[in-house]
């Protein structure tokens, strides 16, 4: 069973990532991008396969929780999902350059995620 970090500041919206992950993959949520770099760094040793992170959050970003994960050799084999209500092309473009492996905007299908999850991680 892999590992999926969640990284969101909607409740709602974390709940409903976990009850659609929890099937399948070891979840855990954190609430903001603060948190999230902090969860990343006490488990460093042993991170997460994945991490599905909210662009748009309160003090961290997603995208600066991105470039920190991304220039961070420590986290080299953790990949990552953006996901967001910004479809435009240049956030998608700055997202995939900066190293994330997939970028979902929302709404999303929870099937559709899974899927990509499912590509990524096998």
């Amino acid at each position: 069973m892999g590992s999926v970090l969640i990284a969101d500041d909607d409740a709602e919206m974390r709940e409903l990532l976990r009850f659609n992950l929890e099937k399948s993959y070891d979840v855990t949520t954190v609430t903001d991008g603060e948190e999230c770099w902090n969860y990343l760094n006490a488990h460093a040793d042993d991170p997460p396969d994945l991490v599905v992170l909210d662009v748009m959050m309160p003090g961290l970003d997603g995208y600066r929780v991105l470039d920190r994960v991304s220039e961070d050799d420590r986290f080299k084999g953790v990949d990552i999902i953006m996901l967001t209500s910004r479809g435009r092309d240049d956030d998608i473009v700055r997202a995939l350059e900066s190293g994330a492996a997939d970028y979902l905007t929302k709404p999303f299908s929870s099937s559709e995620l899974i899927i990509r999850i499912k590509g990524i991680l096998s």
